[in-house]
């Protein structure tokens, strides 16, 4: 197709599509899922759940004028046909790249992003503030969310739910129903959902349900669009068979048909003019439009780059992959022990549990999106003496610290906390970067932590966090590490002790993480310039190796701290405080995440830029080490 002549190059902002038949935004439709498959296909990024919203995006931003109106995006891993339609367009082939767009809904970005979100569940609750700030204002605009069935096994979400009876102010919420959030959702929720969707009620009474609605005030309209049970409303307000929405207060609409353009249109003008809050039912299809993405869409949900002709996908980790050793060392010690048991949040596969749930079925728990419970959970099996396993990535580990105090070290339960995706992750930006978890552990008491630099360490802290009696957690890094996993029998490492892999009398660089491969470089490096510099993989953020460090301190009085995770609180505050509660007169300088939000890029440049880098490294240690030289020179 020439680009000169697609539909999609017509649309500027949202308010061109009021100009286009349903025809004209069928076309539009295919035009946006082949713009979205080939740039992801390049960048990267979330595929199935984009390409099942597309009709739905453009149905509300048909109907809606945003951005007057509010349209919020749960998650907003599926906002990329959002994004195209609001004047985003020339800019979506830098989506997730360095200075280029976000592949969440950011305020900063655009007029037409209400909120921002890169977690899930959210945004129930933000709409019903805006609404009730709307109230208050005076101001009459519509506040609509679309959230994943996946979105709606979350705490959050449900809490927001149940506010909004109270709150009794219009609020549109569009459950978008593809039976899945990553993998496929377990949850009574889903159940819930899945028989609604299938309920013989709605398959046997097409001539009842058209006959209630056209005696609503807005039922004729919405009779009239229908057509038929199978392809649009099948019920409001049931009451032996209300649903548990309209419990909570919601006049609930649907199934909805999706991907039917015209239903939809007609269907949001109509729910635009009910008052208190309308929930709105809409069946999709994840990856709809892209045969690999709509036969597999687990696997295409959060994708590298990938060819678009076989849908052949660029595999990002390696054979050191961080997540795989855990996932074999993980099998491997609970074939030995039947106690351990594994615990995700709606990640098996991201986090390597899926292995683990096929060979113990019995033994996995998949909670959905409720990170807060999988750890009260996880501290209730440790209470009842099994040796629970609880794998969540860094960002999201965020969203249950009450629980990690209160239920799991307040009494000093055996917990492991298998934290993925610690450190800046890349292009998914600053909603996912894993920078705060050291800093947020560290000072609740009974908690260790430790960080391996490469495979083979993580293969011996998680032999060695099985066999503590406490709550403990390993935060690694998305990808490949460093060494090339190696089949070998871990040790037990010795709580709380460091290792010194290079010795040095003029500074000692002190890391954690794979790190320390570049804290070697660069003291190597610095060897050329005639510097002795000693380098110690810290490995134990909590508890320190005090005495190490200390004699390190005294010994050279030059320190380097290095840790991917922010200066405040981490390990080069650990390390600070211990040298003023010691009085060791020190000269210390901090490498991390500086005390700012992270933007999206790739993870090499990003880590760069900060300092994180060899030469940054080096530079840091330089200074230092010439800090006399500078002064002497009046510098």
């Amino acid at each position: 197709m020439d680009d000169r002549t697609r539909m999609l190059d017509r649309i500027e902002s949202p308010a061109d599509l009021k100009k286009l038949t349903n025809t004209e935004l069928a076309g539009l439709a295919a035009e946006m899922r082949e713009e979205i498959i080939a740039t992801v296909s390049q960048t990267g990024g979330h595929l199935s759940a984009n390409l099942g919203v597309v009709e739905l995006a453009i149905a509300l931003h048909t109907v809606f004028d945003s951005p007057t109106d509010k349209i919020l995006w749960d998650v907003s891993h599926q906002s990329y046909p959002h994004k195209l339609l609001t004047g985003r367009k020339d800019r979506f082939a830098s989506l997730r790249q360095d200075g280029g767009l976000s592949g969440f809904a950011r305020r900063e970005e655009s007029e037409h992003d209400a909120f921002g979100a890169g977690h899930a569940s959210t945004s129930i609750s933000a709409a019903l503030g805006l609404a009730k700030a709307r109230d208050l204002r005076g101001a009459s605009e519509s506040i609509v969310t679309v959230l994943g069935d996946g979105a709606l096994t979350g705490g959050l979400a449900l809490e927001g739910l149940n506010n909004a009876r109270d709150l009794d102010t219009d609020v549109i919420v569009v459950l978008n129903d593809n039976e899945m959030s990553i993998s496929q959702n377990v949850t009574g929720v889903a159940v819930h959902l899945a028989k609604l969707r299938m309920a013989p009620f709605y398959q046997r009474m097409e001539s009842r349900a058209r006959s209630t609605l056209e005696k609503s005030p807005i039922g004729k309209q919405i009779a009239h669009t229908a057509e038929g049970l199978s392809h649009g409303v099948t019920r409001m307000v049931g009451g032996k068979t209300a649903t548990v929405f309209e419990e909570l207060g919601f006049r609930y609409i649907g199934p909805i048909d999706g991907h039917n353009l015209h239903l939809l249109r007609e269907m949001f003008e109509s729910v635009k003019k009910m008052h208190g809050p309308v929930l709105v039912h809409v069946v999709t299809v994840k990856g709809k439009g892209y045969e690999h993405a709509e036969a597999n869409s687990r696997v295409f949900h959060g994708i590298s780059g990938f060819a678009v002709e076989d849908g052949k996908i660029e595999k990002a980790d390696g054979n050191a992959s961080f997540t795989r050793a855990f996932s074999e060392t993980l099998l491997e010690l609970a074939e030995e022990d039947p106690r351990i048991v594994a615990i995700t949040a709606a990640m098996p596969d991201g986090t390597g549990l899926w292995p683990f749930a096929e060979r113990f079925p019995d033994r996995f728990f998949d909670v959905g999106i409720a990170e807060s419970h999988a750890v009260t959970f996880a501290a209730g099996m440790a209470a009842g003496g099994f040796r629970p396993v609880v794998a969540i990535y860094s960002t999201f580990l965020q969203r249950a610290y009450d629980q990690i105090v209160h239920d799991v070290c307040l009494q000093n339960l055996p917990v492991v906390f298998a934290i993925d995706r610690a450190g800046i992750v890349g292009e998914d930006g600053p909603t996912h970067h894993g920078v705060f978890d050291l800093s947020y552990l560290r000072h609740i008491p009974a908690m260790t932590i430790m960080a391996p630099r490469d495979t083979n360490e993580l293969r011996d802290m998680i032999t060695t966090a099985l066999r503590h009696d406490g709550p403990i957690a390993i935060r690694y890094p998305r990808g490949g590490g460093p060494t090339v996993y190696e089949s070998r029998i871990p040790d037990t490492l010795a709580i709380g002790r460091a290792e010194e892999l290079r010795s040095g009398g003029d500074l000692c660089i002190i890391a954690v993480g794979p790190l320390v491969y570049s804290a070697l470089a660069a003291a190597e490096g610095l060897e050329s310039e005639e510097y002795e510099v000693g380098v110690i993989d810290a490995r134990f953020i909590k508890p320190l190796d005090e005495e190490t460090i200390v004699e390190e301190a005294k010994h050279c009085g030059r320190i380097v701290v290095v840790e991917e995770n922010s200066t405040v609180g981490g390990l080069g505050s650990a390390v600070t405080e211990l040298l003023a509660a010691r009085k060791i007169n020190a000269a210390v300088k901090l490498l991390g995440i500086p005390d700012r939000f992270i933007d999206h890029g790739s993870t090499q440049k990003l880590q760069a830029a900060v300092g994180l880098a060899e030469d940054g490294i080096t530079a840091a240690a330089r200074e230092l080490l010439t800090v006399e030289e500078r002064i002497a020179r009046g510098e």
